[in-house]
């Protein structure tokens, strides 16, 4: 397990120590989606050295599980080339009532059922489930199609899911995946806003992202292309890149307002300089843990929850980005890390390394 690897250990670090901010507002207290109260995050992580590169990530509410009941939720398809499992529930009835987990395209199936077991042994007298699993292809690095992840990996990830800080880069279902022509990975971000219209001011916003998607590298508006700033690179797309963002929020929304915000979501991908690709399945999932009792914010209140989604989506793409490694794979295949003496500085500070 390695939920609280940091970037760091591993000589990589994210935007902000690199001079790198996006947009004004307030993060949290550790930037990260867990800054939301009650979201968890584990990591399984498989990584041979040679062929495998994969693993799983789990997003894990408490409120679920403490308080057993389902929470608002929306999905929303940026572009629909992907396998996410329960999705056209959520979109039926406005909740979630499973943990979202993430993982290899051809494990996302495994992990369902997997997750079926996690959610069965905490309801012993249910007779139906939504377990919710999205994947990204990372078959351009890892060995696919040997569909290594089992029930115990993904169990571990969701009975080891915590707070603090998650580990970002190649971890969990992040460890083999790629991104603009770089090594990519698991990022997250969060944001403070001041919500309007309500007794409700202080509330989090928070994303974690698996990022697998084409195009070319943008920092702060300026592009970043692989094949220009690392010998011998290209540019090559694989085949199946995709996009998975979690969203996850204490303001008080319905399902509703949350696909608006689930939308906004995959909008901030084309910031970083996303292609939105045929083969690419960018899939924004958004949740609120507010209590139901409280009242619904409204929609002339929700340009800053919007803002927030926007900047912590970004933020947590170049976090994907930065805290990877670079990455040897199956066939040969490799996918470098950003090199960070070519980053543009968008904020205070001097970039480091």
């Amino acid at each position: 397990m390695d939920n609280h690897l940091t970037a760091a250990t591993r000589g990589r670090v994210r935007a902000r120590d690199l001079g790198v901010v996006v947009g004004a507002l307030p993060t949290g207290p550790l930037n990260a989606i867990t800054d939301v109260e009650g979201v968890l995050v584990g990591h399984t992580t498989l990584d041979d050295g040679a062929d495998l590169h994969t693993g799983v990530t789990a997003v894990v509410p408490r409120q679920l599980t403490a308080e057993g009941r389902a929470l608002p939720a929306a999905v929303y398809a940026g572009n629909g080339y992907g396998k996410l499992v329960g999705s056209t529930q959520i979109d039926e009835l406005g909740v979630l009532e499973s943990p979202v987990v993430l993982t290899a395209t051809l494990s996302a199936f495994r992990a369902a059922d997997a997750l079926l077991t996690y959610l069965m042994d905490r309801s012993p007298e249910g007779i139906s489930f939504n377990p919710v699993v999205g994947e990204t292809n990372d078959g351009y690095l890892s060995d696919i199609r040997r569909r290594p992840i089992t029930e115990r990996h993904v169990l571990d990830a969701l009975e080891g899911a915590s707070g603090g800080l998650p580990a970002e880069g190649c971890v969990g279902a992040g460890t083999g995946t790629t991104a603009l022509g770089y090594k990519a990975g698991i990022g997250t971000s969060s944001r403070r806003p001041v919500a309007e219209g309500t007794a409700v001011t202080a509330v989090t916003v928070g994303a974690l992202v698996q990022a697998n998607f084409g195009g070319v590298l943008t920092v702060g508006g300026v592009p970043m292309p692989v094949e220009e700033l690392v010998p011998g690179a290209t540019g090559e797309e694989p085949a199946g890149n995709s996009c998975m963002i979690v969203v996850a929020t204490d303001a008080p929304l319905d399902a509703r307002q949350l696909a608006r915000l689930a939308r906004r979501a995959i909008f901030a991908m084309g910031r970083v300089g996303a292609s939105y690709s045929h083969g690419s399945g960018d899939y924004a999932i958004a949740f609120s843990t507010a209590s139901p009792e409280l009242p619904r914010l409204p929609d002339a209140g929700l340009n800053p929850l919007f803002a927030a989604v926007m900047d912590a989506v970004e933020e947590a793409l170049l976090n994907s980005l930065f805290t990877a490694t670079t990455t040897t794979g199956v066939r040969g295949r490799t996918r470098h890390a950003v090199p960070y003496d070519r980053l543009p500085r968008t904020g205070v500070g001097e970039p480091v390394g």
